[in-house]
């Protein structure tokens, strides 16, 4: 029988000679996908050429498996005929990464053990334990969740003000407020940027508009709803009698791209993702590359690599994440896979326009930037209340309803129906 080439969960060992080599590949799988193989009695081109097994053959190798492997993994050990050759088969599965051999830490690409660097160790040690974002206290321990709990009532959950913040993870083990709980809190220092360019690269900036400042999910959402505002249609001819609508942008793709981009940014330093719009492209960009033990296929399948263990529970109750893995094979779907961009420290993705967008100065020509919030927040969200506006735009209630007024006065909205149930129209 011939094999295939060795790949990266096995390895072929022509002779038990090659034992250290062996298990540093060991540890190298186990570091990239926590389990792997070698067999010994293979050569390089695949081909079963044997082994001399003698009575104490197998536990010896168990034994330097276990005294040179740390953290200890149990193997198991097999032996079997193939073209009449003795072949040992080692098989190793272990989650306590990172794992080192004989003092090496090593981790797998291709058929290769390629050496791993103390910033790609420190990665996969934080990896493997409870995210950052969970361990490290706040240093504002004067922390409220109303907004939050609000999210969970509206969601059908019950809300125990005695329990709420250990239940939902927003505690350390000692009982302090985490990160993650900063970041889930009614007021933080976390702002959310979006950012307006004139062009295809940003020499011409026209606006930049930020929300935060208040639970991280509200945040999102409400620069999520800001960026919707831009998403033109255009009405193109098919044929005589039947015409194509077609979007700037897949809203769908946006938002998975944008809730991912919340979820798996590395909140541990703080820096929120942000949103660029272009005017034939927006572009999504967030902190820290792919896991060190993520392969980028299973990126691009959809498989989940969650960074944020506990954020992502929480988005998952709230509706905010799906976990059935589809918004990265959506996204390629509609945009290719170079809308993915990939390094060390950023992910990028980039979802282009099937037309220019228009620059809009018939309505935003002539306003402070100020008047520019208010109107783009009402376009957004045609019943939006005048608080909410406020929280959106970081303006006083006062400021929001004189602003509303002059853009009444102006004519560049209107009120439908009572202040109740009515809603915004924007004239344009």
């Amino acid at each position: 029988m011939k094999r295939t080439f060795e790949t990266e969960f096995t390895e072929f060992k022509s002779s038990l000679s090659q034992k250290k080599r062996a298990l540093e590949s060991l540890a190298a799988m186990l570091n990239k996908h926590g389990e792997g193989e070698v067999l010994f009695g293979i050569n390089d081109q695949g081909e079963a050429i044997g082994v001399n097994i003698g009575n104490d053959t197998l536990r010896k190798l168990s034994v330097e498996i276990s005294e040179n492997i740390r953290p200890t993994v149990l193997p198991v050990i097999t032996e079997f005929e193939e073209d009449e050759k003795s072949i040992i088969r080692v098989r190793v599965v272990g989650r306590n990464k990172p794992y080192s051999a004989y003092g090496s830490y090593l981790i797998r690409s291709g058929s290769e053990n390629k050496k791993l660097e103390p910033e790609l160790l420190k990665e996969l040690i934080f990896s493997n334990s409870e995210e950052q974002i969970v361990q490290i206290e706040s240093f504002d321990q004067e922390l409220s969740f109303f907004q939050l709990k609000q999210l969970y009532l509206m969601h059908g959950f019950s809300v125990d003000d005695v329990t709420f913040a250990r239940n939902t993870g927003l505690v350390t083990a000692n009982g302090r407020f985490n990160q993650l709980a900063e970041l889930l809190s009614d007021s933080n220092n976390c702002s959310i940027k979006v950012v307006r360019f004139s062009g295809v690269d940003k020499s011409n900036l026209v606006n930049r508009n930020e929300f935060g400042y208040k639970c991280l999910l509200l945040a999102m959402q409400q620069a999520f709803d800001y960026v919707c505002s831009f998403n033109e249609t255009q009405v193109r001819l098919n044929g005589r009698s039947t015409r194509d609508q077609v979007k700037l942008f897949d809203e769908k793709c946006l938002r998975e791209a944008w809730n991912n981009a919340c979820l798996h940014t590395q909140w541990s330093k703080m820096i929120p993702p942000i949103l660029y719009i272009f005017n034939d492209r927006i572009e999504i960009v967030s902190t820290g590359g792919l896991p060190v033990d993520y392969p980028l296929e299973d990126f691009y399948a959809g498989i989940s690599h969650p960074v944020n263990r506990q954020l992502q529970k929480i988005m998952g109750q709230l509706n905010y994440v799906e976990q059935t893995g589809h918004g990265v094979p959506e996204i390629i779907k509609k945009y290719g896979r170079e809308a993915f961009e990939i390094t060390e420290n950023h992910l990028k993705v980039t979802l282009r326009f099937p037309f220019e967008l228009e620059a809009r100065q018939q309505n935003l020509s002539g306003l402070s930037e100020s008047e520019k919030k208010v109107f783009l927040a009402i376009k957004a969200q045609p019943y939006i209340l005048t608080d909410e506006i406020g929280q959106m735009t970081n303006l006083g209630i006062s400021r929001v309803n004189q602003i509303i007024r002059e853009l009444k006065d102006d004519g560049k909205i209107r009120r439908v129906g009572s202040k109740k149930t009515g809603h915004w129209e924007v004239i344009e």
